[in-house]
C-alpha cells in the first residue's frame, strides 16, 4: 500500500527564500517531500536575495507572486489556492502564518493549513522594542487557533504558545528542525581558501547568523575581547543584517580590527564549522537553533547562551556543549577558553541522526497529510 501522502498535493509558503534558518528549513522540507511523492508548489512573495533558491530541487515548482508585503500577497495567494486546491497548506514565520490562514480562507477551499512556529513568541514578538511586532505578538492567540495544526520545533516554544498564547495543546505538535545530514558533510569538506584556516594560525571562533537584536553578537564581540587577552585567537562571524554598522564600530573601539572579520552570508557555513576550533551562540533568544545542530554534526564544539528556547534542550542540559547566561560576556568568554584549553563536550556518535531530514520529515508528512496529532510530538533524545 502507498504511503498516505503519495501524489498529494502541497502549496508551501514563505516570504522569500533568503538566508535565514526558517527558510533553509522549508527548502530542505520541499525537497524531501518531493523525493517522497509529494507534489510540492512553492510560493515566495518576493525574489530579492533568494540565495537558497538555486538548493530547491526540480522536483519542487517554485512561483513567486512578486507582490512584496504580506497584504499586497492575500489577494494573490488566495487567487492561487482557488485555482491550484491543494491538498494542504504549510507556512512558516509569523505574518506569512496568518496570510496562509486568511487567504485559505477566503478561498473557500478545504485544504489542511499546517503553520510552522520559527521563533520563541513572547521574546520575538511580546518584547520587541517596535510596536508593530508586538501588535502582531497579541494577534496569535485569535489566529493560530484558526490552523489545523502548528509545528513547534523545540520543547520551550511549544510550551510558549500554550503558556502565553493560549494555543490548545492538541493544536500543537512538536517536531525538531531536518537537516540534510548527509549534504552537509558533503559541503564540510569543500575547499576554503580563508587564510584565517590556513596550517599554523591561531584558532577561529565561530559565530553563524543574521545580524540583528536577537543575536546579541556585542555581547560576543566584548568576550571576544576577554578571550584575545588570555588566549591568541580570531573570531569569525558569517551572516547579514541592519546592525553591521554597530558591530563593525564596536570592533574598531575595541580594537580588534585585525583579530575580527564580518564577512557578510556565506550559503556553505558548514566548511567553517568544520575548521573553527568553537561554535559559539550568543542570542537572547531563539526558537530552534539549527546552527548548533549543524555545527555539532560538523565535529565542532559548541559554546550557547542558555536562552528561550532551544539550546538547554539540544545540549542536554549542557552535557553535550556549554551551556552560559544570556548577556553574561564573562561567562561566554570563560566557557570559550574552556574549550580552547581542551574541555570541550560532545553528543554521543549517533545523537545527531534524530535531526536526519529522513527521519524529521516523515513527522511533518503525518501532521501534513495523516491523521496523527497530538502535542507529544517527537522530542530530541539524549542518551
Amino acid at each position: 500500500m502507498p504511503p498516505l501522502w503519495e501524489g498529494k498535493q502541497l502549496l508551501m509558503y514563505c516570504p522569500a527564500l533568503e538566508g535565514g534558518g526558517a527558510e533553509r528549513v522549508m527548502v530542505t522540507l520541499a525537497n524531501n517531500f518531493a523525493c517522497r511523492g509529494v507534489q510540492v508548489l512553492f510560493v515566495t512573495a518576493r525574489a530579492a536575495e533568494e540565495v537558497y533558491r538555486a538548493e530547491l530541487s526540480s522536483a519542487v515548482e517554485y512561483r513567486c507572486l512578486r507582490t512584496g508585503s504580506t497584504l499586497r500577497t492575500l489577494l494573490p495567494l488566495t487567487r492561487l489556492l482557488r485555482r491550484v486546491r491543494p491538498d494542504t497548506v504549510l507556512s512558516t514565520l509569523v505574518e506569512s502564518n496568518f496570510l496562509a490562514i486568511a487567504a485559505a480562507r477566503l478561498a473557500q477551499t478545504d485544504a489542511r493549513v499546517v503553520i510552522r512556529e520559527a521563533n520563541t513568541p513572547s521574546q520575538d514578538l511580546l518584547r520587541n522594542p517596535r510596536r508593530i511586532k508586538r501588535l502582531t505578538g497579541r494577534l496569535i492567540p485569535y489566529i493560530y487557533p484558526k490552523a489545523d495544526a502548528i509545528v513547534a520545533s523545540s520543547l520551550g516554544m511549544q510550551h510558549d504558545l500554550i503558556s502565553n498564547f493560549r494555543i490548545p495543546p492538541h493544536k500543537i505538535r512538536r517536531i525538531p528542525n531536518p537537516l540534510p545530514l548527509e549534504r552537509i558533510r558533503q559541503l564540510a569538506h569543500a575547499p576554503m581558501q580563508h587564510p584565517w584556516f590556513a596550517d599554523g594560525q591561531p584558532p577561529v571562533i565561530l559565530s553563524v547568523g543574521r545580524l540583528e537584536r536577537a543575536k546579541d553578537l556585542p555581547t560576543l564581540i566584548r568576550a571576544f575581547a576577554k578571550v584575545q587577552a588570555q588566549h591568541e585567537a580570531r573570531l569569525l562571524i558569517l551572516g547579514e543584517g541592519s546592525m553591521r554598522p554597530q558591530l563593525e564600530t564596536l570592533v574598531r573601539e575595541l580594537g580588534l580590527s585585525d583579530r575580527v572579520a564580518l564577512p557578510g552570508f556565506d550559503p556553505n557555513p558548514f566548511r567553517s564549522m568544520a575548521r573553527a576550533r568553537v561554535f559559539v551562540l550568543s542570542s537572547i533568544y531563539e526558537g530552534f537553533p539549527n546552527v548548533l545542530v549543524q555545527a555539532l554534526a560538523c565535529g565542532c564544539p559548541v559554546v550557547s547562551t542558555d536562552c528561550p528556547s532551544g539550546p538547554s534542550e539540544i545540549l542536554n542540559g549542557g552535557a553535550y556543549g556549554h551551556l552560559v547566561p544570556v548577556g553574561d560576556a564573562d561567562a561566554l568568554a570563560a566557557s570559550i577558553l574552556k574549550v580552547l584549553q581542551g574541555e570541550a563536550r560532545y553528543p554521543p556518535a549517533d545523537w545527531i541522526e534524530q535531526f536526519d531530514e529522513s527521519v524529521v520529515c516523515r513527522g511533518y508528512l503525518e501532521v501534513l497529510f495523516g491523521t496523527k496529532q497530538g502535542a507529544s510530538g517527537r522530542g530530541m533524545c539524549h542518551n
